[in-house]
């Protein structure tokens, strides 16, 4: 059964995502704040609308994959309106539950909302094996959903938001202590390579290959706001220190997170 889809936001990892629900053959509208990333989706048959309310008239289900928690609420109060009962929202950015919950607020009576944020980078979303965290009421939407990845179920609207916080907290934490260990072995005369299979094969392997990566896009402008989320939840001076690196550096803002450290290795 096809379903009409509306999806908001073709960044790195919407873009990908968005066509491997094309190529499904879902009827596809999308919408973009800058409208030329649109435009490899329309050449492949993909409507593009204006306006995130234009987007998502008519629709069977809106997948909102933005930036942060202001991103989507504005989406929300610019497309909630034109919501039909019996749609769905599936929120896939990583905005954390509370956010979760602030947009259930906006959205009209009969509007099924589930968060489903996701693990994997641009290459997973490529492929559609991203790993889907699914909280609420997601039986509507599994099999479309199941177009990106494998959906893992985590409980009530919410838990899969507040579970990719922690998974995100501890990777980017991960990563951050992976530098400054090389930091270390690079003042102790330990050589480069030798330190760094070291670590691979060590408990904080996946940190480190991630440390490492060089084909990965997960900006530090969008780690630094993970670790901003996480730090206003619960008190982390670990991560809060994480966070200061992350902020120490805004002309690595667009750049992916193991360009930063490098910077925090550098900076020994």
């Amino acid at each position: 059964m096809t379903i009409k889809v509306a999806f908001l936001g073709l960044g790195s990892m919407g873009a990908p995502m968005a066509a491997r629900l094309l190529a499904a053959g879902h009827p596809l509208t999308v919408w973009n704040r800058t409208a030329a990333k649109a435009e490899p989706l329309a050449a492949r048959g993909a409507a593009v609308a204006a306006t995130p309310a234009d987007a998502v008239r008519g629709a069977d289900a809106v997948i909102t994959m933005l930036a942060d928690p202001a991103a989507v609420t504005a989406v929300a109060r610019s497309a909630g309106p034109q919501l039909r009962p019996g749609a769905h929202w599936i929120e896939m950015s990583t905005i954390g539950p509370d956010a979760v919950r602030d947009l259930a607020g906006l959205l009209p009576e009969g509007v099924t909302l589930v968060d489903a944020p996701v693990t994997g980078s641009v290459d997973k979303a490529t492929a559609g094996e991203l790993g889907i965290l699914a909280g609420g009421p997601a039986d509507g939407v599994a099999e479309l959903l199941g177009h990106l990845g494998t959906v893992t179920r985590c409980g009530p609207l919410g838990s899969a938001a507040a579970l990719k916080l922690v998974l995100n907290a501890a990777l980017i934490g991960g990563v951050a202590v992976a530098a400054e260990a090389l930091a270390l072995a690079d003042t102790l005369g330990v050589p480069a390579a030798t330190a760094e299979n070291a670590l691979l094969g060590s408990a904080l392997g996946g940190a480190a290959q991630r440390a490492f990566a060089r084909d990965s896009s997960f900006h530090a402008s969008l780690a630094a706001k993970d670790i901003a989320l996480a730090t206003a939840t619960a008190p982390l001076p670990v991560l809060a220190a994480v966070l200061g690196h992350l902020r120490a550096h805004p002309d690595l803002a667009s750049q992916d997170l193991a360009r930063t450290a490098d910077r925090i290795r550098a900076d020994r």
